[in-house]
């Protein structure tokens, strides 16, 4: 996936969920944070940010925070691109070709029960038929890649809801894409949600595949790379 004309910038102070403080060309400028997680260990006074344009001119805020440097990594943390790239993935990504298949038929937030999962899928080849419930991950700590940042009731009710699929013969998958490069593993945050964590090795033991790769990214892309090991007992 690909953003136009980004330009860098230098990170003050984060105002509220949605609206930061950076430093661009000498001017102290606001600007969309496209992410509402908590994200503390990124959003560091001195860092340096990348800014995507806004495409509607009469918005309020001129650029939209994409992409942040932590300790030399790059990272995205644009919670809305991991669904596209997921996709993009699943036409040309071998990894991901290999590991669920070719997909004959993709459709995106399609319903089940009361929940909206973000890909749909179908594998003509295969028989096969079932849900990709896909999880941006931008939480780091040495090496080791976590999910969530905050406690998710909403994220427990997906996964108990595609177990519920596997029953009715869907084959799904929890799709963890990490917004970066650099993690050698990917754990649940079992301290900031216990109940997520332990609900997600639940769905492994009843037929939920989960998957985790990382990305490569760059100022303006970010495209889905290598699978990353889970480990999901702590």
């Amino acid at each position: 996936m690909k953003y136009d004309a980004v330009v860098q910038a230098t990170f003050i102070r984060r105002i509220n969920r949605f609206i930061a403080e950076v430093e661009l060309d000498g001017h102290v400028i606001q600007v969309h944070v496209k992410n509402t997680g908590r994200c503390a260990e990124l959003f560091i006074k001195g860092v340096t940010v990348y800014l995507e344009p806004a495409k509607n001119p009469d918005r309020k805020t001129k650029y939209s925070l994409v992409a942040i440097v932590k300790n030399g990594i790059l990272i995205n943390i644009d919670s809305q691109i991991p669904n596209a790239v997921a996709q993009e993935a699943l036409e040309n990504n071998d990894y991901l070709k290999e590991l669920i298949g070719e997909t004959t038929y993709i459709r995106r937030e399609v319903t089940y029960q009361k929940s909206r999962f973000d890909i749909y899928y179908e594998n003509e080849h295969k028989g096969a038929k079932g849900f990709i419930e896909v999880k941006g991950v931008t939480l780091e700590d040495e090496g080791i890649a976590m999910f969530p940042d905050a406690p998710t009731l909403r994220g427990t009710k997906h996964i108990r809801e595609l177990m519920d699929s596997v029953k009715e013969d869907y084959q799904s998958y929890i799709l963890f894409v990490i917004q970066m490069k650099g993690v050698h593993v990917f754990k649940p945050n079992h301290r900031t949600d216990p109940v997520f964590s332990e609900t997600l090795m639940e769905a492994e033991k009843n037929g939920v595949t989960i998957l985790c790769l990382d990305s490569i990214v760059t100022p303006d892309s970010i495209v889905l790379d290598r699978p990353i090991p889970v480990e999901l007992i702590y």
